[in-house]
């Protein structure tokens, strides 16, 4: 199963990456939490929707992990490791928004959203709880470089349960700026773009990159 430092360390970057979740995804949540003219419904729809988005998340974590699972018996578990700590490392710089290379990352996933986007619209407005559920999961799969990083990371995992635990973990660490940017949009999104908070998160992702990279082991054994 899934250290508890590990899933410490997935809830953190997803809330250090919040920065980053509320450019990508706060529009529509926001827009979700407005489907209702109670406020009270409004935050059931905005749970329901990140609900599905963890969902996807969760699944997605599970497929990678099957994948981790055969290349850590092929002995390729070192160079998977390496390509997770590196990942993290730009993800760091993409938060910071020092060095913008994940955005190639989101291009090469834009192939399957550009399916899934038309289905996507069809539940707009989600002013009911399964429309809103849905939605979430279909936005799951909406192409994001810190959400691939986060994947790759967790495929080094070494079982496909605690890759989905791992990405769980990681949309539950988006949740208090996802909720809250649903229910306040303005505001929380005034203060996410706030550079020094930028970087100061991209900072303490670099550091779970570099301690991710296997030298980061060794160290440690000596």
């Amino acid at each position: 199963m899934t250290e508890p430092i590990a899933f410490s360390t997935a809830i953190l970057l997803g809330l250090l990456g919040a920065t980053h979740c509320v450019g990508m995804c706060g529009g529509l949540a926001a827009s979700v939490s407005m489907g209702a003219p109670g406020s009270q419904r409004g935050f059931w729809l905005i749970l329901a929707y990140n609900i599905g988005r963890i969902s996807s998340y969760a699944a997605a974590g599970a497929l990678i992990g099957l994948v981790g699972f055969q290349l850590k018996n092929s002995g390729a578990g070192i160079a998977l490791r390496t390509l997770a700590g590196v990942l993290l490392i730009a993800m760091g710089l993409y938060v910071a928004q020092w060095w913008q290379v994940l955005t190639r990352l989101e291009q090469a996933g834009g192939l399957l959203w550009r399916h899934l986007r038309p289905i996507a619209a069809r539940f707009l407005p989600a002013d009911t709880l399964p429309r809103a559920l849905t939605l979430g999961i279909l936005w799951g799969w909406l192409p994001c470089g810190l959400v691939y990083s986060t994947l790759l990371w967790s495929s080094a995992a070494g079982h496909w349960l605690d890759s989905a635990l791992l990405m769980i973990g990681f949309g539950i660490g988006t949740l208090p700026a996802m909720l809250t940017t649903g229910l306040l949009a303005q505001q929380v999104r005034a203060l996410m773009q706030k550079q020094g908070l930028r970087r100061g998160a991209g900072i303490l992702i670099i550091l779970f990159g570099l301690y991710t990279l296997p030298l980061a082991s060794v160290v440690d054994s000596l």
